[in-house]
């Protein structure tokens, strides 16, 4: 009590914050299990890195594989580079707490907190953004070995495929963990609007997580994007 107290911290904060934490884990695992069972963008989307291991291991020039390789790979420098950039923007205003106290004070709907608890505010987005660089690097790092991987692949001959089906394996792996590495750096991108709404009131924190919740499950499982992909293989094969 005296430390809620210090912090100008409410039940209500705290309560926030545990809620925040628990459904970002929450989700996680939920969005993990459920995808082993039904159709979703990430298992969708092995499946198609392994129909492109396969055609890759068939051609002789691969300059296509380099350049999708470079293209995915470049989605994730940017986001591990503006992740730094926030990154030095966050650290640099925990020398300005006060100032920027009173300029949320300011604004309409927030509720008055302290400066120790908005300090607390600013380090959970610091962890969060932390949290997010080592998963576009790590990803970042995973396409990179798929690179050298897909260099150094041999091309298959006709009349004995099945010894490379290891190596499209091990290859489509390893492309699949680092799209589960962006899918949770790209989450956390989510996740930290909802600790932003934190600033304002504990109770749009609330709000906040369960939106950014909703939005990310209909994406991943119920989108259109997903559908179309789905509707492929239904669809009538096209003849010239």
């Amino acid at each position: 009590m005296h430390v809620l107290h210090e912090l100008s911290a409410t039940w209500l904060d705290i309560t926030a914050l545990i809620f925040f934490v628990a459904a970002w884990g929450s989700y996680a695992v939920f969005a993990w299990k459920r995808g082993q069972i039904v159709p979703s963008l990430h298992n969708r989307m092995d499946f198609y890195r392994r129909e492109w291991m396969v055609r890759m291991i068939e051609r002789d020039n691969r300059m296509v594989d380099v350049n999708v390789m470079r293209n995915v790979t470049r989605s994730s420098q940017f986001f591990a580079s503006t992740t730094m950039l926030i990154l030095g923007a966050l650290i640099a205003l925990t020398g300005y707490v006060q100032q920027t106290l009173d300029v949320v004070s300011g604004l309409p709907f927030t509720m008055k907190a302290s400066a120790r608890l908005l300090e607390i505010k600013i380090a959970l987005l610091v962890a969060i953004f932390v949290y997010a660089f080592f998963k576009f690097s790590w990803a970042i790092r995973q396409l990179n070995f798929c690179g050298i991987i897909v260099a150094a692949a041999p091309k298959m001959p006709a009349e004995n495929p099945e010894q490379y089906a290891p190596l499209i394996n091990s290859v489509a792996k390893i492309t699949s963990y680092a799209g589960e590495n962006f899918n949770n750096g790209l989450r956390a991108y989510y996740f930290a609007l909802a600790a932003l709404a934190w600033f304002l009131h504990p109770g749009l924190m609330l709000i906040g997580t369960v939106w950014v919740i909703g939005v990310l499950y209909h994406r991943e499982f119920a989108s259109r994007t997903l559908r179309a992909m789905l509707d492929q293989d239904t669809s009538p094969t096209l003849r010239p």
